[in-house]
């Protein structure tokens, strides 16, 4: 090996790590996070003094040794869920996250009759500016921080994208694969979808963007009762890649505000 070759980072204990193999019935738990979560985690784990992922095990092993309960650990996690959020379900949620027959509050308006029902798709919110026929900015979502959330900021923004970036790479190919020749000029709201993105749940043969106000398909005569919206989201076909089953519905008020229900919100499988 050639001493004068810049190395990396030494790891600790890296015999062990070359060698140790997980015993059979062990798994590995993979994740995507936002910098900002990740940022919050790495902060308890220095506090710890251990590693993110010893710091998930430590959380694990309390659960299944008895001395983290279940409901201690929902509590702080329906917490993090309701920030997380961006758009609400239109229902409360109960144990297990499955939601409950109780409108939750501030949706009153869909249970009323307003707004339009479209189909939720899956993907990467992003915002494409168009001239002439071009793309000329991309632009990808940021939700505010538990911090900013308590300061009173309350709604996301956008924020310009990193064509050279690797967290945004997908972006850009989906951005590539979309031909926006016929749009009108302006800012454009789209779902980024495709193999690359989200588990691509629609079997899409090319990562692309829809714009909400251009292709998003809707949907007539959706009931609007706990009940009628299980049965109804059971089997529902997606009218955006028919023979897939749809993710849920999300609903457009004139004046701008939205809500989703998805088929999972009632536990029914993918």
């Amino acid at each position: 090996m050639d001493d004068n070759r810049k190395r990396g980072r030494p790891r600790k204990d890296p015999e062990h790590l070359a060698t140790w193999v997980p015993p059979a019935d062990w798994s590995r738990l993979v994740v995507w996070i936002s910098a900002e979560e990740r940022k919050a985690l790495k902060r308890v784990a220095l506090e710890a003094d251990t590693s993110v992922a010893q710091l998930v095990r430590a959380l694990a092993n309390g659960l299944s040794f008895g001395v983290i309960t279940s409901d201690e650990l929902l509590k702080q996690i329906r917490k993090g869920f309701q920030v997380m959020e961006k758009i609400p379900t239109i229902f409360d949620r109960g144990d297990g996250f499955k939601v409950v027959d109780q409108p939750r509050k501030g949706c009153e308006w869909v249970f009323a009759g307003e707004g339009r029902a479209t189909e939720k798709l899956d993907g990467t919110n992003v915002r494409l500016t168009i001239r002439a026929g071009h793309v000329v900015r991309v632009e990808k979502r940021r939700n505010p921080s538990k911090l900013q959330k308590q300061q009173g900021v309350i709604d996301g923004w956008y924020v310009d994208a990193d064509e050279h970036g690797k967290e945004d790479k997908w972006i850009f190919e989906a951005v590539r694969g979309t031909d926006v020749h016929g749009w009108p000029d302006g800012e454009h709201s789209v779902e980024a979808l495709g193999p690359s993105i989200q588990g691509n749940l629609l079997g899409l043969a090319k990562n692309l963007c829809v714009p909400f106000n251009l292709e998003i398909p809707a949907y007539e005569d959706v009931p609007r009762s706990f009940d009628g919206l299980k049965a109804f989201l059971e089997k529902l076909d997606s009218r955006f890649a028919p023979g897939h089953l749809a993710e849920g519905i999300v609903f457009h008020h004139p004046d701008g505000r939205r809500a989703k229900i998805k088929r999972k919100d009632f536990g029914h499988g993918g």
